[in-house]
């Protein structure tokens, strides 16, 4: 018996390496790579076989309870196998579905020898399965062969997606081979990796392949590492011309560069320039920005935009402090908050207390800001009486609480399941005439809802317009979600139509709370047009949702067919590079 399944094996072999020919793609001619092709077919012979199956529609059904349990290549091998035992034979997707499971598990030898798999069956590949295939070869430092895949999209007069180009302009970076990679394009003159890079995004401009933001990205990033700082900024400035916006990741692409240049005045105009266009510097850009901004100077900016700090940017930014300590430096209120609030933002509460107090030690008054800080770091800690002892001490010491410190406290105090607490503090901000915005509104009736007390917080919603109020998109989910959880399904659907009558569109968290608040109350036809709406508009359902579809699937309460329109925006986004 053994002997035959070897002899099956290697005839297997064989045939592909044939049938790879006649593809196009590369035969395997080394002995290491024959080997892990070898037992790779030997572990699918002999994979357990399964338990036929009555229906086609009952096998579909079962994939995709499957799919999510692949945990190791047997499992693979054995969901490809009843796969292809299905008459008659389904597309190539779930196919793909199996390769990218086997894809997370890294094993990428096996992929490539399920595909050749798939060929021998007459399982013709599409895009994304060649896009697989061009991952695994770069993961098995083959990007000869990934080019020969590269090949093969126009041989099968498939064309190459946005997201083909970007793995491989991605993959020869990383390996400094750009060179090869524009050999893509009818042997490019390569005048240096970079410039070699260049000339490949030129290529897919000719082929009217728009190149877009991760590409851009990706050749500034390279240009900038390698201080070609003024080809990066040319880069740049093209790409803004040709509609394309820059993002956090190009900003700090170029701030990383001009810093390794020096260019400080340069690296903090870039720093301006983002800030106006409204986009925020990350923690990796005031990383960067730690070989020119003092860490004191670097946490306040980040304060500022309302950035959360890093272990690493509060170590630098204690040890600036402890050395202004130690030389005698005057720290004033303004060094402490500073300080005090990235500590906040770390989680670091024991760290901001204790600083909180040796201000008070000193002499040194902390505003309301400070307070507010402390309030809300000690409220997301879950430390509700601290954050209340902290309340009064601020008010005993001179400080008012503003209406910023009761919204910090009042949504604490509710999502620490306090709320007639909360609504106390409510009633003391009214009494003290302060402005009750829509902020402090949302902010209770989520609590509210939290508490389920869905009436409540359904009267509390409809009585905002009669204090000039109007809704945010923030009050409108937190209200649907909250009529859904109290089964009142058809007043959540009026409000989503609402929604776009009030100039205050629906977005994908809005489409999923209710799609999940249909299908937890029973009520899944309509939760299945929801879907196809939400769909069509561009947004996609979020793991929540897609559980909740994948068990109706598994209760034969919904069409197959469902899974693949939900897993279709993302479907690109599955394959881990």
């Amino acid at each position: 018996m053994l002997k035959m399944i070897k002899s099956t094996t290697a005839a297997a072999v064989a045939s592909s390496s044939s049938c790879w020919s006649r593809r196009g793609m590369p035969r395997l001619h080394s002995n290491s790579t024959l080997v892990v092709f070898l037992n790779n077919y030997f572990a699918f012979f002999h994979s357990q076989p399964s338990k036929p199956i009555k229906s086609r529609s009952t096998q579909l059904k079962q994939l995709v309870r499957d799919l999510p349990n692949i945990t190791n290549l047997g499992d693979a091998f054995s969901v490809f196998d009843r796969t292809l035992q299905m008459h008659p034979l389904p597309s190539v997707a779930p196919f793909n579905q199996i390769l990218i499971q086997v894809v997370k598990l890294k094993h990428y030898s096996a992929v490539i020898s399920l595909y050749n798999q798939m060929g021998m069956s007459g399982i013709e590949p599409d895009g994304y399965t060649l896009n697989i295939l061009i991952n695994c070869h770069w993961h098995l430092n083959q990007m000869g062969f990934s080019l020969t895949v590269l090949g093969n999209f126009f041989k099968l007069g498939l064309k190459p997606i946005v997201s083909t180009f970007n793995a491989l302009i991605n993959s020869f970076l990383l390996e400094n081979r750009v060179a090869e990679a524009a050999g893509i394009f009818n042997k490019m003159i390569a005048g240096g990796n970079n410039s070699a890079a260049i000339q490949l995004l030129r290529k897919m401009e000719e082929r009217a392949c728009k190149p877009n933001l991760v590409v851009y990205n990706t050749i500034i990033d390279s240009l900038s590492k390698d201080t070609l700082v003024d080809d990066a900024l040319n880069l740049f400035s093209e790409m803004m011309c040709k509609g394309v916006a820059p993002d956090g990741i190009t900003y700090t692409s170029l701030i990383h560069g001009v810093c390794k240049l020096g260019e400080w005045k340069e690296a903090t105009r870039l720093l301006h320039e983002m800030v106006s266009k409204n986009i925020y510097p990350d923690v990796h850009t005031f990383n960067v920005l730690g070989m020119v901004l003092e860490a004191e100077g670097m946490v306040e900016i980040m304060i500022q935009r309302d950035i959360e700090p890093n272990t690493v940017t509060m170590d630098k930014a204690k040890k600036v402090f402890e050395l202004m300590l130690s030389n005698g430096s005057v720290v004033d209120a303004f060094s402490y908050s500073i300080l005090i609030n990235g500590f906040c933002k770390q989680k670091m509460m024991d760290e901001a207390m204790m600083l909180l107090g040796e201000m008070s030690g000193k002499g040194l008054v902390p505003n309301t800001v400070t307070y507010n800080t402390v309030v809300d770091g000690c409220c997301k800690m879950g430390k509700i009486r601290d954050a209340q002892q902290l309340f009064s001490k601020m008010q005993a010491c001179g400080q008012l609480p503003n209406v910023q410190t009761y919204a910090i406290l009042l949504d604490g105090l509710c999502k620490n399941r306090q709320l007639s607490t909360a609504i106390q503090l409510f009633r003391e901000m009214e009494g003290k005439k302060l402005d009750v915005n829509i902020v402090i509104y949302t902010i209770l009736i989520e609590g509210l809802c939290i508490a389920r007390k869905i009436e409540s917080a359904r009267v509390l919603f409809r009585g905002l317009s009669s204090k000039g109020l109007q809704p945010n998109a923030r009050t409108y989910n937190i209200m649907i979600k909250g009529l859904c959880i109290g089964g009142l399904t058809c007043e959540a659907e009026k409000l989503l139509t609402e929604m776009e009558e009030k100039v205050c569109s629906p977005d994908g968290y809005s489409y999923n709370i209710i799609i999940q608040g249909f299908i937890n109350n029973n009520e899944t036809d309509r939760a299945m047009e929801l879907i196809q709406q939400m769909v069509e508009r561009g947004f996609s359902a979020d793991a929540s949702t897609t559980e909740l579809i994948v068990d109706l699937l598994c209760k034969d309460e919904v069409d197959p067919a469902l899974f693949s329109l939900i897993q279709k925006e993302n479907y690109e986004g599955n394959l881990p590079l």
